[in-house]
């Protein structure tokens, strides 16, 4: 597995395949981070990943974006996010959840921007249409995947929310009627106390209510993503690849 430093449209990314010299991967998988990690943060799930389906390794090309804004303002130096979450969310504090479901958040228009031009860039790098790319990501990382994956001309291949929530709630609600199929793979753990499980099943609600093929992965754990979610994925990834 090859791992380069490359900028694909507006963003800096990690891209990890194994795809022969000369050959063209037949699918592209990109991941986004949470806030507050540091860019490179989802790099070894593409390792992880090809471990538990090796037929990917060779055909898969997994793209690891950076968030567009620093976090060294607030003492993180290497921290990236999206873009800027409430105080009360930061400090762990008690959210008005409903408020927090219909809001859009203050920068998810120039995070969206930049990773559509990410997709754009990549697309044409690959020759892939964006119906062989799977979209992802892990917290707020599912949040703007999420997000794109209901505004593009075309659906994506996939799409994974690992621990995400649910905002931009009637945007979203409007946009996922146009997705109706779209095979979604979603993770949540039952004792998450950074982004409540319940916002999770709302999430769910909303997007199997609109037509979206949704399986839903619970598990007994915080805000983190769990071993049993990964083996999912990874056949999740494989039927993506080899459906057509």
């Amino acid at each position: 597995m090859r791992r380069v430093s490359t900028r694909l449209g507006e963003l800096d990314c990690q891209v990890v395949d194994g795809v022969p010299e000369g050959a063209s991967p037949e699918l592209a998988v990109v991941l986004c981070h949470g806030f507050g990690a540091p860019a490179t943060d989802l790099v070894p799930l593409a390792m992880e990943l090809v471990e538990l389906k090796p037929e990917l390794a060779s055909k898969v090309r997994f793209v690891f974006p950076a968030a567009p804004l620093s976090l060294s303002a607030m003492g993180m130096p290497h921290a990236r996010a999206w873009f800027n979450l409430p105080q009360e969310v930061l400090m762990g504090q008690e959210r008005d959840w409903d408020k927090f479901a219909v809001a859009i958040p203050e920068g998810l228009a120039q995070a969206r921007r930049g990773l559509m031009s990410l997709l754009s860039a990549l697309s044409a790098a690959t020759k892939l249409p964006y119906g062989r790319i799977v979209l992802g990501g892990f917290s707020q990382g599912g949040m703007v995947t999420t997000d794109v994956a209901l505004r593009l001309e075309e659906a994506p291949a996939g799409l994974c929310i690992l621990s995400g929530t649910l905002i931009c709630q009637d945007e979203w609600k409007q946009r996922a009627e146009k997705r109706k199929g779209l095979p979604v793979l979603q993770s949540h753990g039952r004792v998450d106390s950074v982004l409540a499980y319940g916002q999770a099943e709302r999430l769910r609600d909303l997007l199997t209510n609109a037509g979206l093929s949704v399986e839903f992965l619970p598990f007994n754990g915080p805000h983190t993503i769990a071993p049993e979610t990964l083996e999912r994925m990874a056949e999740f990834l494989h039927t993506r690849l080899t459906n057509r």
